[in-house]
């Protein structure tokens, strides 16, 4: 069941999907040291090897899966916005994968990102990243699907898309303007934590509290 009927607008209405498709899903969000060593470059702003890739764009993030698939000689991709929410859910319906409140041992956010201060520029300047994987995986094993950075899907993003999306298989719509983001990120509150949170951003912009990890098909 995908969506929330106690979150926004765009998260409803809850419908039933059915991904037809077995999929792998990256365990962690993808490093900044994986992303230099295919791009060759590190455009983040919190530097750290083990730390997520950040200040990444929707098209930097698509290009890295391009190279990455040419060197390995798999298909690596973004994953479906349905994917990702399923597999963050792990088999849960509950607002977030370890439940209904909010608990700082599955997330990086603006509780425990190393914020000392409730002023919002200070607080920019004083939260960051973490490495990935410190915290609490989910039922099925992935880590931070939850805060630290927001990841990138392969959808774009239409607040509407869910009064028509079809019920297996969702691509999301033919096109747009804005990509999907899903997961919430080091700097924000606990509401933006939940499993069905839909957020969305141009795919040319890239900021410190965006990344993603990547997808492949199971054959």
């Amino acid at each position: 069941m995908m969506g929330s009927e106690k979150g926004d607008p765009q998260e409803r209405p809850v419908h039933e999907v059915k991904i037809t498709k077995s999929f792998y899903l990256g365990l962690y969000e993808v490093t900044q040291a994986r992303y230099e060593k295919i791009m060759g470059k590190n455009p983040s702003h919190f530097k750290g090897p083990n730390r997520p890739v950040d200040s990444v764009t929707w098209n930097n993030a698509v290009l890295f899966c391009k190279k990455l698939s040419e060197k390995e000689g798999v298909k690596y991709r973004l994953p479906a916005e349905a994917e990702w929410e399923y597999a963050c859910r792990a088999g849960t319906k509950t607002e977030y994968y370890w439940g209904d409140e909010m608990d700082g041992e599955y997330a990086w956010y603006d509780g425990n990102s190393e914020k000392k201060t409730s002023d919002l520029y200070d607080r920019f300047a004083e939260a960051y990243t973490h490495d990935v994987g410190q915290k609490k995986p989910n039922a099925w094993g992935l880590y931070d699907m939850s805060g630290n950075v927001y990841e990138w899907c392969q959808d774009w993003y239409d607040e509407d898309y869910y009064d028509n999306s079809p019920g297996k298989d969702p691509q999301g719509p033919k096109d747009g303007k804005r990509r999907v983001l899903r997961g919430g990120s080091w700097y924000n509150s606990p509401r933006r934590y939940r499993s069905a949170l839909r957020h969305w951003d141009d795919p040319v912009y890239s900021l410190d509290n965006c990344g993603f990890r990547i997808a492949r098909a199971a054959d």
